[in-house]
């Protein structure tokens, strides 16, 4: 059954916020996922129930990058996210893992904000079974992943009293402002520096500069629910998605045909 964008802003911000706190997995083998899995609180129902495929044959839609620079894989991600409406009109988070990148997104695809992010320690797409539920001491370095995936995501608080946004609720992973209770860590140095070589740290959260997460991240949640794209870095963008390229989809619905001898109009354009 499909749901008026209001009224289920409403259920999934309801839904989200009923679960308990807890800390996230900062301070902070298990198969890819099938084709479109939905890593999500179990309240959430599967992507089919919610996606809302264009309605117009030949209609396609492409998001707003502004002079963000962003790589194949996000902006591909982006266009489908927007084309399909997988995000209901929700603000949306792209995570790329590959270039240690986040970018946000309102709920019509248009950039608000990008910047560089640190990301977990370990180079892998799944989440590691139980793993929310450990003491750091628990968590070796092949442990602290941050898994690739489509999540709902809501502001929430940890019970250290920080405002955070909950990614995989599950597995305590979540976006927040950049840890600094560390100085061998180098935390600050790893996000200023031009290469994304260096910015694996974290124990699978998602940490970007406080300022971004104030001044976009935290604003693009208010009030509402949304949704975060952790992009994968071993396994295929399509296999978890289940996405397609908006561009590729357009030239095979749109043909040039040459107009009939008498057409008042110089061309015209039919849709397969």
């Amino acid at each position: 059954m499909r749901t008026p964008n209001g009224l289920w802003t409403g259920i999934v911000v309801l839904a989200i916020l009923l679960v308990p706190q807890r800390v996230a997995a900062e301070e902070d083998s298990v198969p890819p996922p099938t084709a479109g899995t939905l890593f999500a609180p179990q309240s959430m129902p599967p992507p089919a129930a919610i996606r809302k495929k264009s309605g117009v044959a030949g209609s396609f839609k492409r998001a707003d990058f502004g002079r963000e620079r962003a790589s194949r894989d996000t902006r591909h991600i982006a266009d489908w996210i927007v084309d399909s409406a997988d995000n209901v009109g929700l603000p949306f988070v792209i995570v790329d893992k590959t270039d240690a990148k986040v970018f946000v997104f309102d709920g019509g695809g248009r950039i608000r904000g990008a910047a560089p992010a640190l990301i977990g320690l370990a180079r892998a797409d799944h989440t590691v079974p139980g793993i929310g539920d450990r003491e750091y001491s628990e968590m070796p370095p092949e442990d602290r992943t941050t898994p690739a995936g489509r999540f709902a995501a809501a502001l929430g608080i940890n019970l250290r009293g920080e405002d955070v946004v909950w990614v995989d609720y599950e597995a305590a992973v979540s976006l927040h402002r950049v840890i600094t209770t560390k100085p061998e860590e180098r935390r600050l140095e790893r996000l200023a520096t031009p290469t994304p070589l260096d910015n694996r740290i974290s124990y699978g959260c998602i940490n970007v500069p406080a300022r971004f997460y104030e001044t976009v991240v935290s604003p693009a949640f208010t009030g509402t629910a949304g949704f975060v794209y952790v992009l994968p870095e071993i396994w295929s963008v399509r296999e978890v998605f289940s996405s397609y390229d908006v561009r590729e989809r357009a030239r095979r619905h749109y043909t040039v045909q040459p107009p009939p001898t008498d057409a008042p109009i110089a061309g015209s354009v039919a849709l397969q």
